[in-house]
């Protein structure tokens, strides 16, 4: 693979996790998501991650039909690859959260390699007012709430998107996934080249800091050899210095408004863009390379962006 040392960047454009109180600049309608996502491959993200959100009042949704209102117009608009998140918002079916990746096809969805304590409640704290009255309910929830991916869950979401040419972003929260991972790769399920995201910061996951992250890849590489390519997600203010060191250590990197709402300590984000072209800075600053997107579909092995169905 020529472009192999190329480092990919993703970026995570709104997510499920962050309440519009919270940055005046997460984007929530269908317009504002596609013009911070077309401004983020503009800027040097080659891998577009979505989710959608109720245009009236931001809360995560899996609807087809608003994803179909922006994802054309993406589309239309950059050559970078999309990948639809299979794990949608809190709460949500298997069915519910596969429903737009069934209906658009795309290249890459996302699959979260087990089930799980997903715990965000501890922003409850930093908020005395709130924008929208679901807001502190979506939290607070979380204290009691399992992210669900059953090995049933699982071998179902690989099969029936596997079966139109999609490619997975393994999302592996902590070491015991990346042994999930392994099971379904030994079954057949998975095919080489396994692209995992190190998702890291967390509650209930894996802590963000490079100890750990040293000791994911030293484990992947035991399960996976040369048959993997890894990418690293920190959350909130490890996004970026967990990025750096990933890139030199030759792994890819995940930034965008999902994962941390900030610029710099205690700055937010104006837009995900800008997230994009600080980690490209850094990227460079190490005398290395962005991948170009037709660059990581050759390296993460990717059917094309003329086979989606949007």
């Amino acid at each position: 693979m020529a472009s192999r040392n190329k480092v990919i960047i993703t970026c995570a454009v709104t997510g499920s996790i962050h309440t519009p109180t919270m940055s005046e600049h997460l984007p929530i309608t269908p317009d504002e998501i596609a013009t911070q996502a077309i401004e983020a491959a503009e800027a040097g993200a080659s891998i577009l991650h979505l989710h959608a959100r109720m245009p009236e009042d931001g809360r995560p949704t899996q609807d087809p039909d608003v994803y179909m209102k922006f994802l054309p117009r993406i589309k239309q608009s950059t050559n970078a690859v999309v990948n639809i998140t299979t794990g949608g918002g809190l709460g949500m079916s298997v069915e519910e959260r596969l429903a737009p990746s069934l209906v658009a096809e795309p290249e890459v969805c996302s699959l979260n390699m087990g089930s799980m304590n997903f715990g965000i409640f501890p922003m409850l704290e930093k908020y005395d007012e709130w924008k929208y009255d679901w807001e502190p309910e979506y939290l607070e929830n979380t204290k009691d709430f399992i992210f669900k991916n059953t090995f049933r869950d699982i071998e179902s979401i690989l099969t029936r998107m596997g079966d139109k040419g999609t490619r997975f972003e393994f999302e592996c929260y902590d070491v015991g996934h990346l042994y999930t991972l392994r099971h379904f790769f030994d079954r057949g399920l998975v095919k080489a080249p396994v692209f995992i995201q190190f998702v890291m910061g967390i509650l209930g996951g894996i802590g963000a800091d490079t100890e750990n992250l040293v000791f994911m890849k030293k484990t992947a590489d035991k399960l996976f050899g040369d048959q993997y390519r890894w990418s690293i997600l920190g959350a909130g203010r490890m996004q970026m210095p967990l990025a750096a060191v990933a890139a030199g250590m030759g792994g890819n990197v995940r930034v965008g408004l999902e994962d941390s709402l900030l610029i710099s300590r205690g700055k937010l984000a104006v837009s995900n863009a800008e997230q994009v072209k600080k980690v490209r800075s850094i990227i460079e600053s190490l005398s290395l390379e962005v991948a170009e997107p037709d660059e990581a579909r050759e390296i993460l092995s990717l059917k094309g962006g003329d086979t989606v169905k949007f």
